[in-house]
């Protein structure tokens, strides 16, 4: 049987694979340029494999033709689904429709009186010096206030006007929306009103219906209603990508990543879910593969096309429930991933005084200039400018028919022309590799400072973690961000231009549920805090498939604790030991904000509980050297790089050549199917038995 991994970024598609059919195998290899293929134990093989996530002049879905490559299905024939187990995937369709305000049409439903509530929000003032304050968009475009109210304590003051919500909501149905999204005051508590709203929507016919409760089951109207707007703006997007994937892929188990990190089935993949899919699945990928190679403390390192993702890993991955993505507010469990639009992709400026690199990218259509699109310069350009990027060892994917390789003389031409417009501007004379160098510069400082967001400005010393780098564009600077942080060992793993989609397939089924308290921690609330969870855990259990083959299952349950009068929670493990939890919550606290205040009560925010079942994940094989040890592996020729300001003489190593224990010092490149990996000089390469690349700087 056949698994499908798949990561669909703004960019680039990748898809792993884990076959077990030799024949795939056999065609395959007429085509070794295309595909990476590695033996497994078992007789299975990975196969690594990207193209373009648009290619609109050669396929309609990047995925569907990706797993039509990879078995060798020519697009006018039906494939053969019976052969494939499973296919697990992450994608930016919600995520783009988020951004783009391209999701379906929607109606909030909110306690009368309430109508602005999501719009006034926090009234957050982002820049406090601005004179005028521009507001986000709403995602709904309109609103319907229900005649309504409990108080804090249960009490029904206002009972629901039926026959009013029933009026109200055919004259928007009739409009043509149909995705309303239900909000009602104190619901997180009390839901019978929501539930009473919610019957009279489906009964005029309603597809999309999120209701608060069930979406966010938190204190805070604003916050629980924005996400039940996101959920209700972006699950009928995600509805229409799965029965797109579904209809060309029938009988196939097919699972979605969550941006918690957990897979879920397709039918149960939700709006409020998907923001972070593809981004979750690298972060997955980075830390399960680390902790194979030994590493314990990882900053990783995403560098895709289009933004770079970084995170802080130190025993258990990093979720928060508060964020803001795209000017949409959310309160979901999600990984803590830090996101800046400095990608491949992103577009090279000068204002006629300063360099810039992003935030817009090129993306997939057009590209850089370099795709033979008509893109502009981008940091994929600079790379190609100073040598490090070899469009010779590239993969031969561009241009209209698809295999063409990179384009080296109009990026020189235009570098040359984007020279003479600085010296116009500035009279300042500089070669094109200068300003080159000067971009990339300019991209690492900013991807740097992303990761001390999540680590030097969180009390953590990244001096002492590796820096787990993946994605297409990693290897290209990962030595120069390891320099600007501190950091002295860098790990590659071999599918790490693939990571994402490799990490989909070593994600475990996760399920989590939470439940409001507001209540100050005591001796006496440890046995109602016992009770809530058991419910939980029912709740959760009951979202599971049982039939699901899995390794083992792990109960999570975790407590958001703060300080009384505070707004700043912080999550610790559930224990019945009472000064356990507050001694947790004192150290994360002392870590974080540096100081405790032990005077004041601990209040329970909420509670949480996370069911994983862990799943069967790809093994990794182990290497055997066959060259002697004092035997250095050949470079396949010896190139020119502009680094450290010069041109220095550089070899050039095929991975698939190098061999366990091999050492190559800098500068030096090595050449992979899905990357390219630059060693900058003082920084040393070694290669382990598990075929895992580190990288660490040389004591000067």
């Amino acid at each position: 049987m056949l698994k499908f991994f798949v990561d669909r970024g703004g960019t680039f598609t990748d898809i792993v694979a884990v076959v077990n059919d030799s024949e795939i195998i056999n065609n395959l290899s007429q085509q070794p340029e295309r595909f990476l293929m590695v033996p497994l134990p078992k007789k299975e093989w990975i196969i690594v494999y990207k193209l373009l996530s648009e290619n609109p002049e050669r396929y309609q879905d990047a995925v569907i033709q990706g797993i039509r490559d990879i078995l060798g299905i020519a697009n006018n024939k039906a494939i053969a689904t019976q052969k494939i187990e499973v296919v697990k995937m992450g994608t930016t369709v919600a995520t783009n429709a988020l951004l783009e305000r391209k999701g379906d049409r929607t109606v909030l439903l909110i306690t009368k009186g309430f109508k602005d509530a999501l719009r006034i929000g926090y009234q957050n003032r982002p820049n406090i010096f601005a004179r005028q304050i521009i507001l986000p968009s709403m995602l709904y475009e309109s609103v319907i206030e229900i005649e309504e109210r409990y108080d804090t304590n249960g009490n029904e003051l206002i009972p629901v006007n039926l026959s009013q919500v029933r009026k109200d909501v055919q004259k928007i149905y009739n409009q043509g929306v149909r995705s309303c999204a239900i909000v009602l005051m104190h619901s997180y508590r009390y839901p019978k009103h929501e539930n009473k709203v919610a019957t009279i929507a489906q009964e005029i016919g309603f597809t999309q219906i999120s209701i608060s409760h069930q979406v966010s089951p938190l204190m805070k109207l604003v916050s629980r209603g924005d996400t039940t707007v996101i959920d209700a703006y972006l699950s009928p997007i995600l509805r229409r990508y799965v029965d797109q994937v579904s209809a060309q892929l029938p009988n196939t188990r097919l699972m979605f990543m969550k941006s918690d990190g957990g897979l879920v089935d397709a039918h149960k993949f939700q709006g409020k879910d998907s923001i972070l899919s593809g981004p979750a699945g690298g972060i997955v990928g980075a830390v399960q593969t680390s902790l194979r190679a030994g590493f314990s403390q990882i900053i990783t390192f995403d560098m895709g096309g289009t933004s770079t993702d970084v995170a802080h890993f130190k025993g258990e991955y990093e979720r928060q429930l508060d964020n803001e993505i795209a000017g949409a507010r959310m309160r979901v469990p999600v990984l803590s991933i830090h996101t800046v639009a400095a990608g491949g992709g992103s577009i090279l400026y000068f204002d006629g005084a300063s360099f810039k690199v992003g935030p817009n990218s090129a993306g997939a259509n057009p590209g850089p200039a370099c795709y033979r699109r008509g893109g502009p310069l981008t940091v994929t350009d600079a790379n190609v400018m100073l040598g490090k990027i070899r469009p010779q060892y590239f993969p031969h994917i561009f241009g209209k028919e698809g295999n063409f390789p990179l384009d080296n003389e109009i990026v020189t031409q235009k570098f040359i022309e984007l020279s003479q417009e600085i010296e116009r501007a500035t009279n300042d004379q500089n070669s094109p590799e200068i300003i080159a160098a000067g971009f990339i510069k300019i991209a690492v400082e900013n991807m740097a400072n992303a990761i001390k967001k999540i680590s030097l400005q969180r009390g953590y010393d990244v001096t002492h973690y590796a820096l787990c780098t993946f994605g297409g564009a990693g290897g290209q600077v990962a030595c120069l961000i390891a320099d600007t942080l501190g950091i002295k060992t860098v790990f590659l793993h071999p599918y790490a231009g693939a990571l994402s989609a490799y990490g989909m397939g070593l994600a475990d089924i996760r399920i989590i549920k939470e439940n409001a308290i507001e209540k100050p921690l005591n001796q006496d609330l440890i046995t109602e805090l016992k009770q809530v969870i058991s419910n939980l855990e029912n709740k959760a259990r009951n979202e599971l498939d049982l039939d699901e083959s899995i390794k083992g299952e792990k109960v999570v349950p975790k407590v958001s604790l703060k300080y009384q009068g505070t707004d700043s929670t912080l999550l610790v493990n559930f224990v019945d030991n009472l000064s356990v939890m507050q001694q947790s919550f004192e150290e994360e606290h002392q870590l974080r904000y540096g100081f405790i205040q032990p005077q004041k009560i601990l209040i329970v925010e909420s509670v949480s509980v996370e069911i994983i079942q862990m799943m069967e994940t790809p093994e990794e094989p182990l290497m055997t050297r066959i060259r002697a040890l004092n035997e250095l592996p050949k470079p396949i020729e010896t190139v020119q790089i502009f680094t450290e300001n010069k041109w220095q003489n550089t070899p050039i190593y095929q991975r698939e050549n190098l061999q366990s224990q091999d050492i190559i010092k800098g500068p030096a490149i090595i050449i992979e199917k899905i990357s390219t990996i630059i060693i900058e000089p003082n920084w040393k390469a070694r290669l382990t038995d598990y075929n895992h690349l580190i990288l660490e700087k040389e004591k000067c």
